[in-house]
């Protein structure tokens, strides 16, 4: 069997490319959400809104965590723009610098427009953010 043929349950492997989205690179404390919002500046893009601020004790990592809420649609479509943004992010989290915690607060339309867009508001949105701490 190649390499690149699904495997007997149908799903492809996935790809070894080592620039996964670890645990230490996300946000998970509802206090650590809390804090962005209340203390963070934010950028606004046409499909999200994305809340960051420098982090106190400085991790490695800058880590990112997603709000969908339910005014978006049911849990399918909320998880498939979850899915959405974890990848953009993935793919442009080499962008960022260290030292910041971002919130992305998605609009309904990141379900429906197409990745690239949102691949571009991503780079875009991170972009920003570093050019925004370098002035500190």
């Amino acid at each position: 069997m190649s390499p690149d043929a699904p495997s007997r349950s149908g799903k492809q492997p996935a790809p070894q490319t080592g620039s996964g989205f670890p645990r230490a690179a996300r946000l998970l404390k509802h206090s650590d959400f809390d804090r962005v919002y209340k203390q963070g500046r934010r950028h606004f893009s046409p499909h999200m809104t994305v809340f960051f601020l420098p982090q106190a004790e400085r991790h490695s990592d800058a880590r990112v965590g997603f709000t969908v809420g339910k005014v978006l649609g049911g849990a399918v479509q909320r998880n498939r723009i979850k899915r959405r943004l974890r990848e953009a992010v993935r793919l442009r989290r080499s962008t960022l610098n260290g030292g910041v915690d971002i919130v992305f607060n998605p609009k309904k339309s990141v379900l429906t427009v197409e990745f690239a867009v949102v691949l571009e508001e991503v780079g875009r949105a991170f972009t920003v953010i570093a050019k925004k701490l370098a002035e500190k």
